[in-house]
């Protein structure tokens, strides 16, 4: 293997760093070492499971093919005695790929299949390979007697033989000869036909009695049947491939199969389906995080109530299921859909944990920076971290391994093959006609074509989960529409311009509006997206009564007493009103709001431990006598001043509650403004996704990469010649060795003759290595050289130099 890696020029040895970029970790320090470590199992396993089918087919082929094998038995073992066509056209691309990530070395004529790869694949007792074949002839007679072999051969029609290899070599040659085997076969009882028939594709062994029927017998006294172990016995693997007319798999597919379209859509209906999902979405996420960020929800822990932030943080990380159906609740969707939400804005870096003692879920500063933005700008960074996300939103409400529930914001959500089959599956919609919706089997057959080790099956085929989820996500998102791609998606996607992709949005939304239609019954429809100003206006004066194309505004007593809390007029309501509606403003909202503003303020509430007073001592006579007030034990203090033994806040909440309009005062006497204060966390980064291994490896690295190591294979392999009848000759990747003064005097020649020469180097860690430099200048004991492994110019110390040796020839 290293020598075939030796072979390969740089790009080739960049395509095997690219496609298994562990082995870049640690640096190999020649490919020798490289060789080595793209044989270890944990290396191998991974490989192997980034094979499509057919190239996996080709490998399990190998597998149970003769080591080594020529090119013309693997295709006989893919294509069979029919030699299908596909087969042999798609053949020559997964050996090549085998080749590529050093799965497969040799010529055509002499094809090895990695030794760790074939240990995997090939079959082993009890546990048949993939293919369904057993042993070898050779491998299942391996210490069964020659008296045995003898007695199978004749029963066979084979002449006798003195040694049981002949007879194994024998037998082995009577199974592969096409002819022969069919008029063996020929003889045998229907019945025992029906047990090859039931062993030939796997698994391959079976059990017998001590006294086996006539046609078992028949088949045992031909080989047809080796006995591997008391009452167990195994078709043997020749035999086998003469009943499957010489193919290793019972389907061989070389070819992956189609993603069908399941409906057609006009692409200008998929776009703007998809711009208006695009559009619910952001206002899901602003509805999710201003609920989040409110004081008026009182978000509970423990039976206690904090005036701001959102829900409370488990111990264990994580949201807590009640605050998860509270949230799917008050945002109208489902609980899986409440928990991808939720996940969606905390890997955007929207929403995080606030970091103090009770710690709580908030909006983050970046939230604030998102809102400023255009509706399609804030479409695009959701759609991205969407896509590139490893946190699956999907486990939510299921189990980890470990009987574990997994909760939304909580630990072990990463599945690091998430962003490869998200990317993937909207790779195969880009793949079809524009405006076509997938056929989900045909998308899920395709993905399991390209990645059949993918998705352990303690995972329940991960994969095909992962991909049913993009699916409703995307749709959810607005990155599709009626299940096909959408324009903005697919330039996302391409090009990952989030701008561009912005940009083709922009012209599918409607232009915010700056009006609503007010309407007799106190409500004011919304008949599109509201500019922002008008939009936060809106729902501090009226509540949200419903949503869709055209939003529903609701106008009650409680509303408007909440924008005079926020520091409005009644002045200041009626000219916004007038300003913003296209229609007249009906006399019931005028009414409604003079009515609340006359009675706004008359009940003033201050902190004695709280206190009420109000010019009309009428209204005070009535609180008192209604019963509701008993909870706040008030008592008279003057005629028009009532003291309470509640908080100001509990005094408020509980007139309020009574149907009156009392406002908070300062100590001066003054109304006290009560704005919504909104909780933020302190700067928050997003979650960074949790990759599979080491990422891949970018141009500039794999070039250096590459030539350090073919620098350090050089220092390794290059031969070379004593310095003196003094220097200890050393074996190949030892270090050279001589004594200080041959190495000074070395090196001083070095520097004259412009020699290059091959060092033993310990550095200040310890680590030794073996370097190949040119000297250029020896003083203060320190050599500057040339150091063609590092093709660059270095200092080294001479006392940390083990010894040196003259190349015979040299490298430059």
């Amino acid at each position: 293997m290293a020598e075939a890696l030796r072979a390969r020029d740089d790009e080739s040895l960049s395509a095997l760093l690219r496609a298994r970029p562990d082995l870049l970790t640690p640096l190999p320090v020649d490919l020798t070492q490289l060789a080595t470590r793209a044989g270890t199992r944990a290396s191998v396993v991974r490989a192997l499971e980034r094979l499509d089918r057919f190239a996996l087919q080709t490998a399990e082929a190998l597998a149970v093919a003769p080591d080594p094998s020529p090119y013309e038995v693997l295709r006989d073992l893919l294509a069979g005695d029919d030699h299908d066509p596909a087969v042999t056209a798609a053949l020559p691309h997964a050996v090549a790929t085998l080749r590529e990530q050093a799965l497969v070395w040799g010529a055509d004529d002499r094809l090895r299949l990695v030794r760790t790869a074939r240990e995997l694949l090939a079959p082993t007792p009890g546990h048949p390979s993939p293919t369904g074949l057993g042993p070898t002839v050779a491998e299942a007679t391996a210490g069964m007697s020659p008296g045995r072999l003898q007695t199978i051969q004749a029963a066979a029609g084979l002449p006798s033989t003195h040694d049981s290899v002949s007879a194994v070599t024998a037998l082995t040659s009577l199974f592969r000869d096409r002819q022969r085997m069919s008029e063996l076969l020929d003889e045998a009882p229907p019945e025992g036909i029906e047990v090859l028939g039931r062993l030939v594709w796997g698994p391959p062994y079976g059990q017998v009695t001590a006294e086996p029927p006539a046609h078992l017998r028949w088949l045992l006294d031909r080989g047809l049947l080796l006995a591997t172990s008391p009452g167990t016995v195994v078709l043997p693997r020749e035999a086998a491939l003469h009943l499957r007319a010489g193919r290793a798999h019972r389907v061989t597919e070389p070819v992956p199969p189609a993603v069908v379209p399941a409906a057609l859509h006009a692409p200008g209906i998929v776009d703007a389906t998809a711009a208006g999902q695009a559009y619910s979405a952001l206002a899901t996420v602003e509805e999710l995080l201003k609920e989040w960020s409110s004081p008026s929800q009182g978000w509970s822990k423990g039976g206690a109530t904090r005036a701001d932030g959102g829900p409370a943080v488990l111990r264990a990380g994580g949201l807590s299921l009640r605050d998860l159906k509270r949230t799917a609740s008050l945002l109208n969707v489902s609980e899986q859909a409440a928990a991808f939400w939720v996940e969606l804005t905390y890997t955007a870096g929207l929403l995080a944990p606030d970091g103090e003692a009770d710690e709580r879920y908030a909006p983050t500063p970046a939230y604030d920076e998102w809102l400023a933005l255009s509706p399609a700008e804030r479409w695009a960074p959701l759609a991205m971290a969407w896509l590139t996300a490893t946190r699956t939103a999907g486990l939510i409400g299921g189990s980890d391994s470990k009987d574990r529930t997994l909760s939304a914001l909580g630990p072990h959500l990463d599945r690091s093959a998430s962003p490869e089959v998200r990317r993937r599956v909207l790779e195969l919609l880009a793949g079809l006609d524009r405006g076509a919706a997938p056929d989900v089997n045909s998308l899920l057959a395709r993905l399991r074509w390209e990645r059949p080790l993918r998705g352990a099956a303690s995972e329940g085929d991960l994969r095909s989960r992962i991909a049913r989820w993009t699916l409703d996500e995307s749709e959810a998102l607005g990155i599709t529409g009626r299940g096909a791609l959408s324009a903005q998606a697919a330039e996302l996607l391409e090009t990952g311009d989030r701008a561009e992709a912005a940009a083709i949005l922009a012209g599918l939304l409607p232009e915010p509006l700056d009006h609503v239609l007010l309407q007799a019954d106190l409500t004011a429809v919304a008949p599109g997206p509201l500019e922002r100003p008008l939009a936060e206006t809106l729902n501090v004066l009226a509540d949200i009564e419903s949503k869709g194309g055209a939003t529903v505004y609701r106008f009650t007593p409680a509303s408007v007493r909440r924008a005079l809390d926020a520091g409005f007029s009644a002045s200041d309501l009626h000219a916004f009103l007038a300003a913003r509606s296209r229609t007249p403003v009906p006399q019931p909202l005028t009414y409604l709001v003079d009515d609340v503003a006359r009675r706004h303020g008359q009940l003033r509430v201050g902190a004695a431990a709280a206190y009420v007073r109000c010019d009309d001592d009428a209204m005070l006579d009535e609180i008192l006598a209604d019963k509701r007030s008993q909870t706040l034990r008030l008592r008279r203090l003057a005629p028009t001043v009532l003291a309470a033994q509640a908080d100001p806040g509990t005094l408020l909440d509980g007139l309020r509650s009574m149907g009156f309009a009392p406002a908070a005062e300062s100590p001066d006497g003054d109304v006290m403004v009560s704005r919504a204060h909104e909780r933020r966390t302190p700067p928050r980064t997003a979650p960074e996704p949790v990759p599979e291994g080491p990422p891949t490896p970018d141009p500039t690295l794999l070039a250096a990469a590459v030539r350090a190591v073919r620098g350090g294979d050089q220092a390794a392999t290059a031969p070379r010649k004593p310095v003196s009848e003094a220097v200890r000759s050393a074996g190949p990747g030892e270090l050279p060795r001589t004594t200080p003064s041959e190495t000074l005097a070395t090196m001083q020649a070095a520097v004259m003759t412009g020699e290059t020469l091959l060092i033993g180097y310990v550095n200040a860690e310890g680590g030794a290595t073996r370097r190949v430099i040119a000297p250029v200048r020896v003083e203060g004991g320190f050599v500057t050289a040339f150091d063609h492994t590092a093709e660059e110019t270095r200092t080294y110390q001479l006392h940390r130099i083990t010894g040196v040796a003259e190349l015979a020839d040299d490298p430059a």
